[in-house]
């Protein structure tokens, strides 16, 4: 057999429903969470990204109709949770649109969404850290009337050297990811919370100073503008991923992964659109470019006293960590589940029997992504985050077509209404947004896969569990 042709038949082959793992807990991986605690994860990883920070990178390009932008991303995102919802009860385990990939598409589909997951996890993770510094600044102000100095608190970039705020934050997550997944659960949720209220406060303070005026001119950067912005903020819709990274961790996951992801959706739109919609009716949009704590000095505006925006600070600083925490929790489980394939090495799936979680998995993730957040500039990074995430929407979308071809049989716990419609609308969706991002983002992007795929062919198409098995041939 020549070798083009074995390594096309590796590329292709294709991990067999039937060797998903049917009891997880054999292998450490325990099932302790529900359908709120897992909707709480949901949102927990998206409200904060969207809202407390890329509301200010996005309305310098499209204006006040930066709220279609929120809206177009609402719509891929909620076709795409369609999709997630039918695929996570069909294939229930963790790995989100990787392990759909791999069932669906083959080993190198697999691959490059792996990939693109590692890098929209590591990179929103980062930036949030560093995000979040901005947020301590501001209530550090208020309570002590200093703000930290730029050279260890500031971005990269800009001013700053080194952003300790952000790298400390992530190592403190980091620790209590690796006490248990019941325990950081709990504590999500209840930052989930504390988080929404903070919002709605926002939403009912900020509607006080709203002027319909600031709307006018409504899109000063044309369709153009509305689109760059969509593709800008589409990172923030990551927590619908995260909640199929949890497959082996949640009760009867046929039903609990659909409600828990079609809950989530629900709530994080109405969330966004309303803060956007106060958001700039409240400050004209020419204000947002370059201002700090966004939220909060809206409110101190529309109010001409610092409570509010105190009170936002102290909601921010707190609620932000559960972003930082679902995101790290969702990047260990991807790897675990990546190394259980063995397309990684092994370190990344061995499970702690105390904890029940993949402690040495997470503690390289939360040093990765601390270093990030720590040295490295992330202003054209951003950007990559949303190319990685919408790659891996488009895959899973598609994945639920292929996977009706394949196996019409198999027991799902929901399925995509308006099949096949909505899955073609969904990567349509997907591939407009990719196509708003910016050149750099492409070349930045073709890197990070030239790099995974390196690794690929080096060590993880001969490391691959497939490679001993007669479905090496993608049957």
């Amino acid at each position: 057999m020549s070798t083009d042709v074995t390594l096309r038949r590796q590329l292709l082959r294709r991990k067999p429903l039937s060797s998903f793992p049917a009891d997880p807990e054999a292998g450490g991986l325990r099932r302790t969470m529900g359908t709120f605690q897992l909707t709480m994860i949901g949102i927990g990883a998206t409200v904060g990204t969207g809202i407390f920070f890329a509301l200010n990178a996005a309305v310098p390009k499209a204006g006040p109709a930066v709220i279609v932008s929120f809206v177009i991303g609402a719509v891929t995102a909620a076709l795409t949770a369609l999709c997630y919802a039918e695929l996570a009860s069909s294939v229930p385990v963790a790995g989100s649109s990787y392990s759909y990939a791999y069932a669906t598409l083959g080993e190198l589909a697999a691959v490059v969404v792996g990939a693109c997951l590692l890098l929209e996890y590591a990179v929103s993770g980062a930036t949030i850290a560093v995000g979040w510094g901005q947020y301590l600044n501001d209530l550090t102000e208020h309570l002590f009337g200093f703000h930290l100095p730029a050279a260890i608190s500031a971005p990269p970039g800009h001013g700053g050297y080194v952003n300790l705020p952000g790298a400390v934050l992530v190592l403190l997550c980091c620790l209590l990811l690796i006490r248990g997944t019941r325990e950081s659960a709990l504590i999500n949720t209840v930052m989930v919370l504390f988080k929404l209220g903070i919002l709605l406060l926002f939403v009912v303070v900020g509607a006080t100073g709203f002027d319909s005026g600031n709307l006018h001119p409504f899109a000063p950067m044309g369709m153009a503008g509305v689109g760059a912005a969509a593709s800008t903020v589409f990172y923030s819709y990551i927590g619908l991923d995260a909640v199929s990274t949890a497959g082996e961790e949640v009760r009867d996951p046929r039903r609990t992964l659909p409600r828990a992801i079609i809950l989530a959706l629900l709530t994080i739109t109405t969330i966004y659109v309303l803060v956007a919609l106060v958001g700039v009716g409240a400050q004209p949009w020419t204000a947002f470019e370059g201002q700090e704590a966004g939220l909060s000095a809206i409110l101190e505006k529309v109010t001409g006293s610092t409570w509010p925006g105190l009170l936002f600070s102290v909601g921010a600083v707190i609620s932000i960590v559960s972003v930082i925490l679902v995101v790290l929790y969702g990047q260990s489980r991807i790897l675990y589940s990546m190394s259980r394939d063995g397309i990684l090495p092994p370190v990344f799936h061995r499970v702690d029997p105390r904890s029940g979680t993949p402690m040495r998995s997470t503690l390289l993730v939360g040093a990765f992504v601390a270093l990030l957040a720590a040295v490295v500039p992330l202003d054209d990074l951003v950007d990559l985050t949303s190319m990685g995430t919408l790659v891996a929407f488009a895959v899973a979308s598609a994945g639920v077509i292929i996977l009706r071809r394949r196996e019409p049989d198999l027991e799902r716990g929901f399925k995509v209404p308006g099949y096949p419609v909505v899955p073609l609308l969904s990567v349509a969706f997907c591939a407009y947004l990719v196509y708003q991002l910016p050149l750099n983002t492409y070349l930045l992007f073709g890197g990070w896969l030239a790099l995974a795929l390196g690794l690929y062919l080096l060590y993880g198409r001969r490391h691959a569990r497939l490679a001993a098995t007669p479905h090496e041939k993608g049957k």
